[in-house]
Parts: C-alpha cells; structure tokens; sequence
C-alpha cells in the first residue's frame, strides 16, 4: 500500500494570504488530495469551504497548543476533521531533564483531552531537540523516552538532519510512533531559502522514505528561492516515483 501524501500549507503562505482558495485550487491542480493546515484556528470555515470546493481533505494541522489554546485548537481541528494535531515548535524547556519531562507531561495532558474527539495530538522538532544533550543523549531521545504512547510524532527529517541526527535511523528506531514525516532537501543548513525540491539537495531522501513505509509524506519549504508551486510539484513527482519504485 502505497503512504499517503501531503503538504504542508506553511510552504505556500505568501499564496495563501492573498487568495485562500484560489491557493487551495492550485494545491490539488498538483494532484494533491491531502493538506497539513497551519494558521488555521481562527480561518475555520473558510478553510471548510476552500478545502470542500478544492476537494482537498485536512489529514493534519499545525497549531501551538502547548503553552495555551489548547482546547480552541481541538475545537477547530475536529471541525475540519483533521485526525492529528501537531505542536509545530517548543523551543524552550529542550535543556534540562525537568524541562524535557515537563514537555512530554504537557502533550499527553493535551492528548488526554483530543482523544474523545478522536483526534491524535502529535509533535514536530526543529534542530534544537538533537543539538540539545541530556545525560549524553539527544533530548529529543529523553523526550520520546517520556512520551504517553498516544502522542504521536512528525519527524521534521530536514531538520533532524540538520541538527545532527540520522533521519533514517531515527525513523527506523521509532517505528509507527511516527505518523508523518516533512520531507525536504537542500543543504544541510539552517538558510531556509537554501532548500531545495525534493531529490536535488544533500538529504538521503530514498533512504528517508524506505524507512517509514507508512508514513504520511508532508511535502514542505521553509523557503524557496524559486517558484514554489514548481519546487512543490517537483518534489512530488520525485517522491511519488520513490515510493512507487520501493512498493513493487
């Protein structure tokens, strides 16, 4: 069985702001069924009508929920029916062994509270949860350690990658604890207008794939020097002969 596919919205901000569904129209003119929403709490039936007339359906979101708004996330998510919420970024507390712990106590409290609406609340890291050392090992290790099983995560591989992990190891260790993965490329740099279309930069993007078969493949860009709807389609094309090549 083939994973299923994705975007994140976050790629195509500047498109979004100025024309939602027009963006969203473009989105699936790729060959796109499937989105990763961010920004979207306040947008709710907006986004309900550009995604139905689009037809485009929410798999995830991107919300920051564990510092507050926890419960309007929630809230907005299941009225779009996205089936996992995702805290896009702690970027504090990765420095001690309490603050880790206290991270891991947050998002399963949280999870605790999406599970009767039949939501999966999830986390995504940036570079900070592998540069940061707890007992000699990544926090981002003590972290998953401490995790309530029913949080779910979304390993960022462009930035595991670039805060020092191998994104492939990584996915293979953890197994089905990860739902969806961002795929990206470029150089391994924290110049976001540096990435790239997936398959043309320095991420061992086929090894990545191969090593979370069942995860949703959320396409991103940070930044993009060129087009982005082009840089979009051009990774996906790439990641969908990938991952054909790897189910036959």
């Amino acid at each position: 069985m083939t994973a299923e596919l994705s975007v994140q919205l976050y790629s195509v901000r500047d498109a979004l702001a100025a024309d939602l569904p027009g963006t969203l129209d473009r989105i699936a003119g790729l060959g796109f069924a499937n989105v990763e929403l961010f920004d979207f709490v306040d947008r709710v039936d907006e986004y309900r009508t550009a995604l139905a007339n689009a037809g485009l359906t929410a798999l995830s979101g991107h919300a920051s929920i564990a510092e507050g708004g926890a419960e309007r996330a929630l809230d907005a998510a299941a009225a779009l029916g996205v089936r996992t919420l995702i805290e896009p970024m702690i970027r504090h507390g990765w420095e001690t062994a309490d603050g880790v712990s206290a991270i891991a106590e947050r998002l399963g409290q949280i999870a605790a509270q999406a599970g009767p609406l039949g939501i999966e609340v999830g986390y995504h890291n940036h570079t900070w949860e592998f540069e940061s050392e707890i007992d000699g090992r990544s926090a981002f290790d003590a972290f998953t350690d401490q995790l309530d099983p029913a949080v779910v995560l979304e390993v960022d591989t462009y930035w595991a990658e670039v805060g020092g992990a191998s994104a492939p190891e990584l996915l293979a260790r953890l197994g089905d604890r990860v739902r969806l993965i961002h795929v990206k490329d470029g150089p391994r740099s924290t110049d976001a207008s540096a990435q790239q279309p997936a398959g043309s930069g320095d991420m061992p993007i086929k090894e990545i794939l191969a090593a979370a078969p069942g995860a949703v493949r959320v396409i991103e860009f940070d930044g993009y020097a060129g087009d982005i709807f082009d840089g979009i389609a051009q990774s996906l094309r790439f990641v969908s002969t990938v991952d054909s090549g790897q189910a036959s």
